[in-house]
């Protein structure tokens, strides 16, 4: 899943950014309302964490011209204003859920996560590849009957295959959904998360299910021997 975080105070952007990340999200982060739509309009966001007061475009904006736009990302607004007039602006603009500061990043996690549910439910669904098995909502796998522990990042990777099971997902694919804009590493960490991958859910059930696909990328197949 990748987020995109509109926040001009910039240490809390960063506290945010980090945490979100060790949940096993990628996250942009952006600290003025005008690049804050400028990437919301331009990039895939799975969820976008969005505060009121920007400089350059509030957030009230921000969203209401996302929305007269079609996009559909579901928006968390973030602020610091009280108030029931404040929060109806912001639903009325088309935010999904609205969160006052100071706030609980337990909270957050929490509204964020049924946030996804809500966008995916009736879609989102177990991902099976065999007796692979893939739970986004729980973030869990299993191999048959056992469970196979994964990091957050290798389980980001895995669902990336999983969503398209039986398609050629690329690099650059698995790269701009699973690690963030400003990831400037060596890309054939693709690679590295990838064996690490085969090793935990094939190698110790005999089965060979993550295929590589030269000079296209890799694909995730049912079961091979």
């Amino acid at each position: 899943m990748r987020l995109l975080i509109v926040e001009d105070e910039k240490r809390l952007a960063h506290t945010l950014s980090k945490g979100l990340s060790a949940e096993g999200f990628a996250v942009d982060v952006v600290h003025d309302g005008v690049t804050g739509l400028h990437h919301a309009t331009s990039t895939d966001y799975d969820l976008i964490v969005l505060d009121i007061m920007l400089p350059g475009m509030n957030g009230y904006r921000v969203c209401s011209t996302l929305r007269a736009a079609g996009h559909e990302t579901p928006v968390l607004m973030l602020t610091a204003k009280d108030g029931e007039y404040d929060e109806a602006e912001g639903l009325d603009t088309g935010a999904d859920d609205y969160l006052r500061k100071p706030f609980s990043y337990v909270v957050l996690v929490a509204r964020i996560n049924a946030l996804l549910r809500r966008r995916t439910r009736g879609g989102a669904r177990i991902l099976r590849a065999g007796d692979l098995v893939v739970d986004p909502a729980t973030h869990t796998c299993r191999r048959g009957e056992h469970a196979v522990t994964l990091t957050a990042k290798e389980f980001a990777v895995l669902e990336q295959l999983a969503v398209r099971a039986g398609e050629v997902v690329s690099k650059a694919d698995i790269l701009s959904h699973v690690w963030d804009f400003a990831y400037d590493g060596d890309p054939n960490i693709v690679e590295v998360y990838i064996s690490t991958l085969r090793r935990k859910i094939d190698a110790p059930f005999g089965r060979r299910s993550i295929l590589t696909v030269r000079g296209a990328g890799y694909r995730l197949a049912s079961d091979c021997g």
